[in-house]
């Protein structure tokens, strides 16, 4: 695979003030949309009580919660694909803006939809519709946010740029999950059932609109003002000529993002429901707790990958990261009612840091692709991989653990495993030495 430069008028230099600037407010920015589309998950318990009918079956009762969780997953590529069609030839920075005004407007109405007790099943069509949007939004402001910093900072400093905005991305999670800590010790489960749930998608709706404000202060990027200017920006459909000369771009692009999925949605997302569940029965405070040091060595671990990135290159570095993913959720897993607290905690603490594998794949999207069909190629390979995985594993992941409550750490091993040889295969098909 061909390993497009991303820009080479920027000399090798420090972060200025200005690339600083960039980074704090995509990082900021992301940080709370990416809060504003997993709540969800942390309420979804809730959801199933409230917008769907009480007597439903378990089995359909996990379907229809974790479908409303899918539906906004396979929303994204549409999003995804409208935004980074307009952002090639319109501009990064508009994009950019328009996908946190989509997303903290529908985040701000589920703070005040009407329940199934109260407009029966027109109650679960509004928080379908509500996720849909918010899927459209996501799926413009991940890729959009990559391309953005990678676009603004010198060529020799891309990994670390990425590293720290993935690493925004990731505190998102952990703000849904100190809210959701936070909601319940403070109230008793009536009370989040009767109203406390609508109060982390208020806030969040809010704090969308605050950084609407921020990105105003953000300016489009030097190298698409330079395809402006040389009249090199893309002509009718950029989707089209990724689809017809990038396809092995696509494919590496999809292999690393679904191992992002694994690591983010199940190891991250869904293990503290695992080790809720009946088979393990671990107090909802200790699960949260666990997660949140989880999701900040996670945060370090992106940054750490994302400047090794730089420093090594993206293949030492993913083989590096996934086969440590690989030993580290193994331990975990096979603990889960095992060990004590505290054994348990460290072990998954672990497995967070190497989750931040996550911080290298932008570093393989954004070089795989060249700079006139980049946020296109970016955003068709990442939201197409992250519908499909990140929509359907949950599901699936939901009936399967009723089976056999380990069967996400076989997942997460086949994908580190998959991970290494991607490694393996961008090393040998670079100029990385």
């Amino acid at each position: 695979m061909p390993i497009s430069q991303i820009h080479t008028a920027l000399p090798a230099r420090a972060l200025n003030r200005n690339d600083i600037k960039v980074l704090s407010l995509a990082s900021l920015g992301g940080a709370l949309e990416y809060y504003d589309f997993i709540i969800f998950i942390f309420f979804a318990s809730t959801f199933s009580g409230q917008f769907f009918p009480a007597d439903l079956s378990p089995f359909w009762i996990t379907l229809n919660t974790y479908g409303a969780f899918a539906i906004a997953y396979f929303m994204r590529p549409i999003g995804g694909v409208i935004m980074a069609h307009f952002g090639d030839l319109l501009g990064r920075k508009r994009m950019f803006t328009l996908s946190i005004v989509l997303m903290a407007l529908p985040t701000f109405c589920i703070g005040f939809l009407p329940t199934f007790a109260h407009i029966g099943f027109a109650a679960p069509i509004l928080l379908l519709a509500m996720r849909m949007l918010q899927g459209i939004a996501i799926g413009g402001e991940i890729p959009g946010a990559w391309v953005f910093v990678s676009e603004h900072v010198p060529a020799k400093r891309v990994g670390l740029a990425n590293g720290m905005v993935t690493s925004g991305l990731t505190l998102g999670i952990l703000l849904g999950s100190l809210m959701a800590l936070l909601i319940n010790s403070s109230f008793s489960k009536s009370d989040i059932a009767d109203f406390a749930w609508r109060i982390p998608f208020l806030v969040g709706g809010v704090l969308g609109f605050v950084t609407v404000y921020l990105r105003r202060y953000l300016h489009e990027t030097p190298v698409f003002k330079e395809m402006q200017a040389l009249k090199q920006l893309s002509q009718g459909f950029p989707i089209a000529t990724v689809w017809k000369d990038h396809k092995p771009s696509i494919l590496i692009s999809i292999l690393a993002t679904w191992l992002l999925t694994a690591g983010i949605v199940v190891v991250i997302l869904f293990a503290p429901e695992l080790m809720k569940s009946a088979a393990f029965n671990i107090p909802a405070k200790v699960t949260l707790t666990m997660q949140s040091l989880t999701i900040v060595a996670l945060a370090m671990g992106c940054v750490f990958s994302g400047q090794m990135c730089d420093r090594y290159g993206v293949g030492k570095t993913f083989m590096f990261m996934c086969s440590g993913l690989a030993v580290s959720s193994s331990f975990f897993y096979h603990s889960i009612g095992q060990a004590d607290y505290l054994t348990l905690t460290v072990m998954y603490v672990i497995t967070g840091f190497f989750v931040g594998s996550a911080g290298c794949v932008p570093s393989i999207m954004v070089h795989a692709f060249p700079a006139k069909i980049r946020f296109s190629g970016l955003s068709f390979s990442y939201n197409l991989s992250y519908a499909v995985f990140g929509g359907l594993t949950p599901l699936l992941l939901g009936i399967v653990n009723k089976i056999n409550p380990l069967s996400a750490s076989y997942y997460v091993l086949f994908l580190s495993i998959m991970g290494v040889l991607c490694g393996w295969y961008l090393l040998k098909n670079s100029a990385e030495s």
